[in-house]
Order: C-alpha cells, then structure tokens, then sequence
C-alpha cells in the first residue's frame, strides 16, 4: 500500500510510501505527452508544421528532458507565493477545470482546514528563484476530492487525484480559452504511450521548468487501480503531474488519464487510472 500525506508546501512535494516523510533527494536532476465531454481548444505555441502536416507521437525515453510543449500544465501557488505540485488543465464544457493529486491538498483523512490558503493555479511557470507567470495566476474557487480519500477509506489509494475549479481571469476568461487543456479519458487502457508533464522542485530545478517523459505505462502489480511508469527525474513537486495519451505537442495534447500520485523513487512513478468515479467528480468541479 502507498499512503501519502503532504508536507513541505512551499517548495514542492512527491510522494512517497510509508514512512509518511518527504526525503530530498541530493543528486542532481538527470538531463534532460476515451471520450471527451467538450473539444480540446489548441494551446497558444507549439511547432504546427506544413499545412495539412501530423505531428508525430514522441519517442520513449529513460529519463526527463527539458519540456515546453504543454502550456496548460503548471504549479500549484500558496499565499505566500510558495509553489507545490503540479497541475494542468483538463478540457471542460466551462473550461475552468485543473486536475492533480489529492495528496497535494490534504492528507487522506485530514482535516479541510488543512488546505493551504489562497491556493491558486499559475500554467507555463518558470525562471529562477520566485520564477514568472506567463499566463498569470489563477484563483482556485473549489477544491473536489473524492470521498473515499476525505474518509481515509480502505481503498483511499485508488482516489489520490482531485480536480480544482478555478475563478476566471480579471478579463473574464476561462483558463482553457487562454493555455488550452488535455482532454480527459475516463475509460483507458493500462498500457499506453504516456508523456508526463512535471515540475521538479528547485532542489533539483533551479531553473523551475518543466520537465517530461514519453515511456509505456502498465498497471501497477501491488495497486490493480493504479499505473506504473519507469522514467528517471520524476523528482519531489512532480505530484499531480499529468499522464497524457497520445501526446504529439501543444496543439495536439491528447487525453487525460491519471495525475501522478506516487512511486518508490525518483524512476519510479505511479498514476490511478482514471474510470467513472473520476469523472464524476470532473462533472461537479465543471458545474
């Protein structure tokens, strides 16, 4: 079984299995994506190629690499302006959905008052130090979580994901109009071509950029409703990070089917599949 809890919020967190601590790392980040209820807007940048060109799937890889190819995936924001987790944009009829990890939020059980305070959404971050927000920093109004991790249930680990309802911008936008998002699949496979989306935390990316992996996704032998992935670099702050199906680059995102949740090391990461439960739960963050 892998529980997870949330700890050290302002610089990121991974999650790992019992013991419930957070362990930094210190090695240096290796060198260095089913149906829909609403149609995927293409992102704002993105190689298109030649008229009338497809843009190919991504070769697999051992390890992270440098991205920029999704601007709908970013960080989760405090407050204080302390950035934790990963999140991206998952494609809704009202177009202001992000999906993570429920660990990110509160620990399974917990209590909600927990949750860090002024959360917000901030896509395509990046820089060093407090970093920049290209696409501004988006108010998280609602915070959905499924009821077997609020009741710390038995089968808790089989619902660490969670889907944020955001406020729109100060123009009257919806996030998905301006980064765009991936569409979600609620009924995949375990094996498929994945490409993850994370952010390291500065520890292991000073630079704040985000990193991903194209590699084959089975499911996990210990947890039937989970993925399993091996791919180096996936390191503490990458939790939440999106698992997109049949990535090609920004324009063509592909589907969602799971957020990170976890994994044993830095190579070794986990996702719990998307399926009808999760979806319901995308309903009610789109009302």
């Amino acid at each position: 079984m892998k529980w997870h809890t949330r700890t050290n919020r302002p610089s990121g967190t991974r999650w790992r299995p019992v013991p419930l601590s957070v362990a930094l790392l210190a090695v240096a980040l290796t060198a260095c994506g089913g149906p829909s209820s609403s149609a995927v807007p293409p992102g704002p940048a993105g190689p298109s190629g030649p008229p009338g060109a497809r843009a190919l799937a991504p070769s697999p890889q051992a390890s992270a690499t440098a991205f920029a190819g999704a601007t709908s995936v970013g960080v989760l924001v405090d407050e204080d302006g302390g950035h934790f987790c990963t999140a991206g944009v998952v494609a809704s009829p009202r177009g202001n959905v992000v999906a993570t990890a429920a660990h990110c939020l509160q620990e399974a059980g917990g209590d909600p008052g927990s949750r860090p305070d002024g959360l917000e959404f901030a896509p395509g971050f990046t820089g060093e130090g407090e970093g920049t927000y290209p696409y501004g920093r988006w108010k998280v109004r609602a915070v959905h979580l499924d009821d077997r991790w609020t009741d710390d249930a038995e089968d808790a680990d089989a619902a660490d994901y969670a889907f944020l309802t955001l406020e729109p911008d100060a123009k009257g936008r919806q996030v998905q109009q301006v980064v765009g998002g991936a569409a979600p699949d609620w009924s995949s496979p375990p094996d498929r071509l994945v490409t993850v989306v994370g952010y390291p935390n500065p520890e292991h990316n000073p630079g704040n950029r985000p990193v991903a992996c194209t590699t084959e996704t089975r499911r996990d032998p210990d947890l039937p409703e989970t993925l399993r992935m091996e791919c180096a670099g996936f390191w503490d702050g990458t939790s939440g990070s999106p698992w997109l199906a049949d990535y090609r680059d920004a324009d063509h995102q592909g589907r969602l089917i799971g957020v990170l949740s976890g994994g044993d090391t830095d190579s070794e990461s986990t996702a719990v599949l998307f399926d009808d439960r999760a979806r319901a739960l995308y309903e009610r963050a789109g009302e």
